[in-house]
C-alpha cells in the first residue's frame, strides 16, 4: 500500500509536469503548422532554422544533443542528471524545423521533455538513485500518452522501448500511473488529438491472414529501409566537420525536393495525409517520398521525431497496398499505421495497444499479427541506437543479447544523433 500511494503521489507529478509541456508544445505547434501552410514561402526559412537549431546545439547543447538515446542510456548507466536545458532546446529546435516546413515528428519531444522533467524529481523530493530508473521509465511514457492521447500504449512503450524483446516490470505501476495522469492533464487543458474511423468487424479467413502476414513483412522491411537510410543520411552528413552547417545544407536539399515535388502534403507531420489514406487508396510514391523527406529532415541535423512520420509512412503504404490486396482500405491503413511504427521502434506491444485505443478493438487480431510480424521483420534495427537487445528476435542473433543497436554494423546510430 505504501508502494502504491507513494509512487500515486510522484506519478501524478510526472503527469502533471509532462501533461502540461505537451499541451503547451501541442497548441504551439499547432500554431506553427497553420501558419506555414497559410505561408507556402515558408519553405525558404529551413535552411535558416537549421542554423539555428544546429547553433543551439553545437554551443549550448552537450549532452542534451543525444535526444531520446541519452534517455536511454541513462536508463540502463545512470550516471548523471538530465539537463533541464534540454526541455527548451528540443522545444525550440522542433518548433523551428515545423515552421521551415521539415518533415519531422513530435514524440521525440514530449518524450524527452517528460524524461528530463520526471528527472528533476530526483533531486526535488531527496529520491533514491534506484528509483531514478523508474522516473525516467515513467517520464517517457508520460510524454509519450499525453502527446498522442494514448495512456495504454504511452505505458507500455516506456517499458518496451530501452530493451527489445524484454519488458522490466518493476516500473509497471510508476509507468501507468504516470501516462494515465498526463493523458489526463493534457485533456484538461483543452487540447485535443486527431480521431481516426473506428475499424469494422472483419472475419477472420485463411486468405485475410495470409494478406495480412505478406503486409506485415512489407511494413517491417519498410521501417528496416527507414532505418538504414536515416544512418546512411547521417553518416554522410558526419563527414561536415562544423556541425552546425550539416542543417543548413540539409535544409536546402530538403526544400529543394518539396519545392520541386510541387505539393506541401509532405511537410511537417503530415496529418491530413494520415487521415485521407484511412478513406481511400494513396499513390505507391507517397509513403516512399514521406520516407525520403524524413530521413533527410532528421539525419541531418533538425528535432522532432520520427514517430508521427512513421505513422504517414505505414498508412500510405498500407492504403497503397487496397490496391492489390483484398483487404478494406482503412484496415490496411491501420496496420501500416502500427506497423511500421512497430518494427522501427521495436515495440509491437505498445503498438497493438494504440492501434486498439485508436482504431477499435474489431481488427485487434489483424492489428497484432502485423505489429508482431513487422517487429520480426525489422530485425536488429531500429530508431534509437541505444536500445540494448534483451532478448534476440531470432536464435541466429543471440550472440547480440546484451549490445546496443548501436553498436551492431546494421544499427541507427548517426554522427550527429539528429532528429531525437
Amino acid at each position: 500500500m505504501f508502494f502504491l500511494l507513494r509512487w500515486l503521489v510522484i506519478g501524478s507529478l510526472i503527469g502533471g509536469l509532462a501533461g502540461t509541456a505537451s499541451a503547451g508544445f501541442l497548441v504551439s505547434l499547432d500554431w506553427v503548422t497553420r501558419w506555414r501552410e497559410g505561408h507556402p514561402w515558408a519553405l525558404a526559412l529551413l535552411p535558416v532554422a537549421g542554423l539555428l537549431i544546429g547553433l543551439a546545439y553545437h554551443y549550448g547543447g552537450g549532452r542534451a544533443g543525444r535526444g531520446n538515446n541519452l534517455l536511454l542510456d541513462e536508463i540502463h548507466q545512470p550516471s548523471r542528471q538530465l539537463p533541464l536545458r534540454l526541455v527548451p532546446l528540443v522545444l525550440g529546435g522542433t518548433l523551428a524545423t515545423h515552421l521551415g516546413g521539415g518533415s519531422a515528428g513530435r514524440e521525440g519531444t514530449a518524450v524527452q521533455m517528460g524524461g528530463a522533467l520526471a528527472d528533476q524529481l530526483t533531486r526535488w523530493l531527496g529520491l533514491r538513485p534506484r528509483d531514478r530508473r523508474l522516473l525516467l521509465i515513467a517520464g517517457m511514457s508520460a510524454g509519450f500518452a499525453s502527446v498522442f492521447g494514448t495512456p495504454l500504449a504511452g505505458a507500455v512503450f516506456g517499458l518496451e522501448v530501452y530493451l527489445l524483446g524484454s519488458i522490466r516490470y518493476d516500473a509497471i505501476l510508476p509507468s501507468f500511473l504516470a501516462a494515465v495522469v498526463a493523458d489526463l492533464v493534457t485533456r484538461a487543458w483543452g487540447v485535443g488529438h486527431t480521431p481516426y474511423p473506428t475499424l469494422e468487424a472483419l472475419p477472420l479467413t485463411p486468405l485475410l491472414l495470409g494478406c495480412t502476414l505478406l503486409a506485415g513483412a512489407l511494413f517491417g522491411l519498410t521501417a528496416r529501409s527507414f532505418a538504414a537510410l536515416t544512418h546512411a543520411v547521417g553518416h554522410f552528413f558526419g563527414k561536415i566537420s562544423y556541425a552546425p552547417l550539416r542543417p543548413v545544407l540539409g535544409g536546402v536539399l530538403v526544400a529543394g525536393l518539396m519545392w520541386s515535388l510541387g505539393t506541401g502534403r509532405f511537410s511537417g507531420l503530415g496529418i491530413p495525409v494520415i487521415v485521407e489514406a484511412f478513406q481511400h487508396p494513396l499513390a505507391p510514391t507517397d509513403f516512399a517520398w514521406k520516407l525520403v523527406l524524413t530521413a533527410l529532415t532528421l539525419g541531418c541535423g533538425f528535432k522532432g521525431g520520427e514517430v508521427t512520420p512513421l505513422f504517414f509512412i505505414g498508412a500510405a503504404l498500407g492504403s497503397a497496398l487496397a490496391l492489390v490486396l483484398p483487404l478494406p482500405v482503412a484496415l490496411l491503413a491501420a496496420m501500416g499505421f502500427v506497423g511500421v511504427f512497430a518494427g522501427a521502434a521495436n515495440t509491437p506491444l505498445a503498438c497493438l495497444l494504440m492501434g486498439l485505443e485508436l482504431f477499435g478493438g474489431h481488427g485487434a487480431v489483424y492489428l497484432g499479427l502485423a505489429c508482431v510480424v513487422a517487429y520480426l521483420f525489422s530485425g536488429h534495427t531500429g530508431i534509437y541506437s541505444s536500445q540494448v537487445v534483451g532478448q534476440a528476435k531470432h536464435l541466429r542473433f543471440a550472440r547480440q543479447q546484451g549490445r546496443k543497436l548501436g553498436e551492431l554494423g546494421h544499427s541507427t546510430r548517426r554522427p550527429t544523433d539528429p532528429g531525437k
